[in-house]
């Protein structure tokens, strides 16, 4: 008689499972590695030791060499950092680490949402550590070489403390929530946890200067003179109420210029680093400021930040789906579920749907971005802009020969190139 154990069927079936999650995991860490190194490689090939013509009038022969060896020099620490973060996750999944931290976090408490923040917090933690060495090598030594750097090791250390401090707070609050969620709610956690993260969204849109950026810069209004003044009347002729310009010492960790736009409503704020102030005349300050405003009066920052609450809500739907399968725990070693182990799993596995939403996400960027500078020209001078975004890319040393391939998977920003010539056409 033939005799069929279905018990032993499914349990070789689940090992199955088990295995297939397992290296698919493994699948996508090496394939996205090696994709990287490709689109590295690509970019490494438009390099050139001789001053192309289309640059000629932006970068003179010594800078031109300088943001060559700066790009080359942050290519090979690349390849370095990002070959041991691939050895290091492969290793640590080889051997089950996610399983003996979560054994670890089962010694102190069986509380699923104490484990869950042990659990993050061992790795996030053990992980910062780590790369510190990589993390000075960046700042104390390539920026530092290039004439960028001017962190001190005390900001640098102090950086360090602010941001655990902030991880374990915010981090380690919306953990502890969604893991609630979960143990009341089951699958339908997913409906809580996004107007959680949706609302937490809208208020760190909404004050993040205020609240996070003074804990590690200082911020202070704008000083009452010609660039204050030229703000103000470009403000009026553009039919922008604004009366939040901030400037902000970047230069406290890096001489590169930068300025930025936050907030919504009533709440909108303008900072600009003390860098781009020393570095830039008051009409090419203005033009930036232009462009940003163009973000906010064509609705880029609005449908941005309710893009991105989107985009929550689908994963954490898609998430609702499979957090429930103990397999997901299972094909990281672990012999009791959680839902903190099927996280880790579904991160992995989702990575290359969120890699696809990532390029649209950058096709849409780069749009606005000339919609941003269509803006600026119409309403303020062409040329200004222009001027300022060619002694933005000198300064920063900015790659201007990027090889297409690596522009359309990595660029949030058309090119400077791109760029000069969409405003010459307006």
């Amino acid at each position: 008689m033939l005799f069929i154990n279905f018990g032993a069927l499914f349990q070789n079936g689940y090992k199955i499972m088990h295995q297939i999650i397992f290296y698919f995991i493994i699948g996508i860490l090496i394939f996205d590695y090696l994709l990287d190194q490709f689109l590295d490689y690509l970019n490494a090939t438009k390099r050139s030791s001789t001053l192309p013509d289309e640059l000629k009038g932006i970068y003179n022969e010594e800078k031109y060499i300088k943001s060559q060896d700066y790009d080359k020099a942050n290519h090979k620490f690349s390849i370095l950092t990002s070959s041991f973060n691939l050895l290091l996750i492969l290793v640590f999944l080889y051997f089950s680490g996610f399983a003996v931290i979560d054994n670890v976090a089962r010694l102190y408490t069986s509380n699923s949402i104490l484990v869950a923040m042990i659990f993050f917090g061992i790795i996030m933690f053990a992980s910062d550590i780590i790369h510190i060495p990589f993390n000075i090598y960046d700042t104390f030594v390539i920026e530092e070489k290039f004439g960028f750097n001017k962190t001190t090791p005390k900001t640098f250390v102090l950086d360090k403390i602010k941001a655990w401090v902030l991880g374990l707070i915010i981090g380690g609050g919306l953990l502890a929530l969604i893991v609630w969620f979960y143990n009341k709610t089951g699958s339908f956690f997913w409906i809580y946890a996004w107007i959680v993260i949706s609302v937490f969204t809208l208020f760190m849109t909404m004050f993040y200067t205020s609240l996070i950026v003074p804990l590690f810069n200082k911020l202070k209004p704008l000083e009452d003179g010609e660039l204050k003044d030229e703000i103000t009347s470009f403000c009026t002729k553009a039919d922008f109420k604004l009366d939040n310009v901030y400037v902000i010492d970047g230069s406290k960790r890096s001489t590169k210029a930068n300025a930025y736009f936050s907030g919504l409503g009533k709440k909108k704020k303008i900072v600009l680093f003390d860098t781009l102030i020393d570095k830039l005349s008051k009409e090419e300050i203005v033009a930036v400021l232009a462009h940003e405003i163009g973000h906010y009066k064509k609705k880029h920052t609005l449908i941005s930040v309710f893009s991105s609450i989107i985009q929550t809500g689908l994963t954490l739907y898609i998430l609702s789906l499979f957090i429930g399968n103990p397999e997901l725990s299972k094909a990281l070693g672990a012999d009791i579920p959680g839902f903190h182990l099927g996280l880790i799993t579904f991160g992995f596995l989702y990575s290359p749907i969120s890699t696809i939403i990532g390029l649209f996400m950058n096709i849409i960027s780069r749009k606005n971005e000339y919609a941003a500078d269509q803006f600026a020209a119409e309403k303020y001078e062409g040329i200004h802009l222009q001027n300022a975004l060619k002694k933005l890319s000198v300064t920063n040393l900015s790659n201007l020969t990027p090889h297409p391939l690596y522009v359309f998977f990595n660029y949030s920003h058309p090119t400077l190139l791109q760029r000069l010539k969409f405003i010459d056409k307006i």
